[in-house]
């Protein structure tokens, strides 16, 4: 299974956001500079995280980011399931794209799904908190 980057970087602005104290805002540059990753692409994962209620926003002078829910109350499972479009492991996956003639007979598809319900309902035991139980090894990497 492989995740998009957009997911994987959802993932670690959740964490970084959690890793602020009680209420301390981030910003989408603050996030960039850490991670290495474009803050154009940043404000675009933001904007969704902000949608899903699961950061909120702050504008003006003084604002940023900051999570909108309690760490626990997050679950990544679900995170991963908003954040990726589809989980068409195969051509086979897709009714509208399928071409492949063994499909009528095959169990690959049916074995790959099985495996992917596998996947998420691992994921659906964690929450965000479980992410960072270590928030001051985190903060030190972060360079808070």
């Amino acid at each position: 299974m492989n995740l998009k980057k957009y997911t994987d970087y959802s993932l670690r602005v959740l964490i970084f956001t959690a890793t602020k104290g009680d209420g301390e805002l981030s910003s989408i540059k603050e996030i960039s500079e850490v991670y290495h990753i474009s803050s154009h692409h940043l404000g675009k994962i933001v904007f969704e995280l902000n949608k899903l209620g699961l950061i909120e926003t702050i504008r003006g002078r003084g604002g940023g980011i900051r999570l909108a829910k309690d760490p626990a109350e997050i679950n990544i499972g679900m995170v991963v399931r908003e954040m990726e479009d589809d989980f068409n492991i195969l051509e086979c996956f897709d009714k509208e794209l399928n071409h492949c003639i063994l499909s009528p007979a095959c169990k690959l598809k049916h074995v790959l799904n099985d495996a992917l319900k596998a996947f998420l309902a691992v994921l659906d035991q964690y929450t965000l908190a479980d992410l960072v139980w270590n928030d001051d090894e985190l903060r030190r990497l972060f360079g808070l």
